[in-house]
């Protein structure tokens, strides 16, 4: 069992590292403040290659190993997840799905800018349309319904919570073509944005990752060829779900990045303010504060890294990915509440920035698989 970095991670984190120290750190209050989409960072993101970092070279990728992922989505989280869950979405979703599932001429066509992220000098990402207003947890009740005309569909029904909802160019709709058939009569499809009947609601008002990109999506008779189908009639239940266990790991990542900024944050805080005489890192119950946030941050890191190995080596990673989400998502709670603590009243003003990172650790309890349902899943599997 080795638990050292390669070579190449360690260049991967680095960059990584300077990427948000130098790109994504400045001006972040003020992106969040505003609600403003990073779209620059991300285009740079694309630059440095992080947009399908785990695609083959064959489609436009990094070709990188999935710990190289979780090494660069930690990094990035630290500083700015607003930037972290767009890249995250692209690649764990989007990316992997289209490589994984999309045939031959649809990874051409679509995979290949998407892995390089831009087109022709431009953004060019996905987003990932599941959830419906009455179909969160519940995925196998999709309203929106995909109507087989023959040789196309045509799609009605309304998405919410859609991350790069506005900015993406390229939608994988999971549609219900056959009520019958329960999840069995789903089906995934590839859309492009600007197809006619896609209407783009206004920007979620969110309490943390202010910056992301979230709205719902509405359509409305929108035709889309029979060749964009991903997979045979009725994969399209068996896609997203398969998909998501991928996504589970990129938003455990993305926690313990959160946790991981607070906690250095909280740690140097420590050793600058003193109090009766010395710094506060010095009192015990500062100490034993910072001695459970580094040892829980750690057991985060190598259930990431676990599941992240176990996805690299082809077998089954369902029960570490949503034990990796459950954990290092509880985890992002627990450390920023407790920086914000540390920092004392200085914790609650948005210069220190752990305010930022407490709001918006507790998505990651919600998106991509609530904290119940990782339970769910892991319940299941221990009680085989």
């Amino acid at each position: 069992m080795d638990f050292s970095l390669s070579e190449e991670q360690l260049m991967i984190q680095k960059a990584a590292r300077e990427f948000a120290q130098q790109q994504c750190l400045p001006g972040v209050i003020d992106r969040d403040e505003k609600q403003m989409v990073p779209k620059e960072q991300l285009l740079q993101l694309a630059e440095l290659g992080f947009m399908g970092m785990m695609v083959s070279p064959d489609y436009g990728g990094a070709g990188m190993d999935t710990i190289s992922y979780v090494l660069a989505m930690e990094e990035i989280s630290k500083i700015d997840s607003s930037v972290s869950v767009a890249m995250s979405v692209n690649n764990s979703l989007v990316c992997w799905g289209l490589e994984n599932f999309a045939n031959e001429q649809q990874k051409q066509q679509y995979l290949i800018p998407l892995a390089q992220g831009k087109k022709e000098g431009k953004l060019y990402i996905g987003a990932f349309l599941l959830s419906e207003p009455e179909a969160g947890s519940d995925a196998t009740h999709q309203h929106t319904e995909a109507k087989d005309m023959g040789d196309h569909y045509v799609i009605n029904g309304i998405k919410n919570w859609i991350t790069n909802g506005s900015t993406a160019s390229v939608y994988l709709v999971i549609a219900q073509t056959d009520y019958t058939k329960g999840h069995k009569g789903i089906n995934a499809f590839i859309v492009e944005k600007d197809t006619p009947g896609i209407s783009v609601g206004v920007k979620e008002n969110k309490l943390g990752i202010r910056g992301s990109d979230t709205h719902a999506i509405s359509f409305t008779d929108v035709k889309v060829p029979k060749s964009n189908r991903i997979g045979e009639e009725g994969f399209g239940f068996n896609f997203a779900m398969k998909t998501l266990n991928g996504g589970r790991i990129g938003i455990a990542a993305q926690a313990l990045g959160i946790a991981s900024g607070a906690y250095e944050l909280a740690l140097a805080y420590s050793k600058q303010r003193k109090t009766f005489g010395k710094p506060i890192h010095e009192h015990q119950a500062i100490q034993f504060k910072l001695a459970e946030m580094a040892t829980k941050i750690e057991t985060a890191r190598l259930l990431c890294f676990k599941s992240a190995w176990e996805k690299d080596q082809h077998v089954d990673y369902t029960t570490s990915a949503a034990m990796a989400k459950l954990y290092a998502s509880d985890t992002a709670m627990w450390v920023t509440t407790e920086a914000v603590q540390v920092h004392g009243g200085y914790g609650f003003v948005k210069e220190f920035h752990v305010e930022r990172l407490m709001r918006d650790a507790k998505i990651t309890q919600i998106y991509e698989g609530t904290s119940e349902i990782q339970k769910m899943v892991i319940g299941r599997s221990i009680t085989k």
